[in-house]
């Protein structure tokens, strides 16, 4: 039996729910697929819950290091790390003029995206910082495109947003993206840009990966991991003036030099390869529980 976990909210749910599973099928093996451990906004009780989940399994599948070695800080049962498969359910990409066109985004410009939830640690704010940069304006079609539904104040960006330096080179498409419209906004960008304070992994990497998109990643948590620095990307500390470096050597180089490995990586990271290490792992670990072959 599996259980996806990310908070410790869903922690009393999970775990009696577990409880409940085992007391009716002694022999059930049940395993957790981790994308968190501890959480990134730290809330009164996380440990208590998150212990209370972890006493309902037999083991889990860690989508980072990060998380492993978070798992491995609160119980001694077994871990296995594993990598987010690709999200491939999106579609092949879009001709880009036609993705640019349904956004209203100009083809002549090159975009630079931030996309997904915006909430302190994703560091948008630094990024702003970083798009101010006298190297960067010096690409004169460069844009920094956001695409994601604000979690905190617009007024904690505003004045980054309004800047000089950023006035006509940022374009900020605030709200929820639904799926239907992740093709168009991955199809327009150029490269993706990741500036987060912490992370654990990211579905924008796996996202990123399917369209063949290059990276700017910080160093933090696992985005190291799933993004090879030179090869799928450039990895950078999570500052202004290292995110500006960065994202101006990116501007300098052509994306497709990227293709080959993030091509080869999109393989290596595939469900079929998530499956088979699953399944190897449960089977480690049944010890008498019926575990499918």
């Amino acid at each position: 039996m599996l259980t996806k976990f990310w908070l410790p909210f869903m922690a009393p749910a999970f775990g009696s729910a577990l409880r409940i599973a085992r007391r009716r099928y002694p022999s059930l093996l049940r395993l957790a697929i981790l994308d968190n451990v501890v959480p990134h906004e730290a809330r009164p009780g996380d440990r208590l819950f998150t212990r209370y989940f972890i006493g309902a399994v037999e083991g889990a599948v860690a989508m980072s290091r990060t998380v492993e070695e978070d798992w491995q800080k609160l119980t001694s049962k077994p871990v296995r790390r594993l990598f987010h498969p690709i999200y491939d359910s999106y579609g092949p990409p879009l001709p880009r003029e036609e993705a640019c066109k349904a956004l209203g985004l100009d083809p002549a410009c090159r975009y630079f995206l931030f996309f997904g939830l915006i909430r302190p640690y994703k560091g948008l704010d630094l990024l702003l910082e970083a798009w101010k940069a006298p190297a960067l304006q010096a690409h004169t079609n460069l844009r920094l495109l956001i695409a994601g539904e604000l979690y905190e104040p617009f007024e904690r960006y505003a004045p980054l947003l309004q800047a000089p330096e950023n006035q006509g080179r940022v374009v900020f498409h605030e709200g929820f993206v639904p799926d239907e419209k992740v093709p168009l906004y991955f199809s327009a960008a150029d490269v993706v840009v990741q500036p987060y304070r912490s992370a654990t992994q990211s579905g924008v990497t796996q996202i990123a990966y399917h369209f063949l998109r290059p990276m700017v990643v910080t160093h933090t948590g696992g985005l190291p991991e799933m993004v090879p620095h030179g090869q799928a990307g450039l990895v950078c500390e999570p500052s202004p003036a290292a995110l500006s470096q960065a994202l101006v050597q990116m501007a300098e180089t052509p994306p497709e030099r990227f293709h080959p490995a993030l091509r080869l990586l999109r393989e290596t990271w595939s469900w079929r390869a998530f499956a088979k290490e699953l399944l190897e792992f449960a089977a480690s670990l049944s010890n008498g529980h019926a575990v499918p072959k």
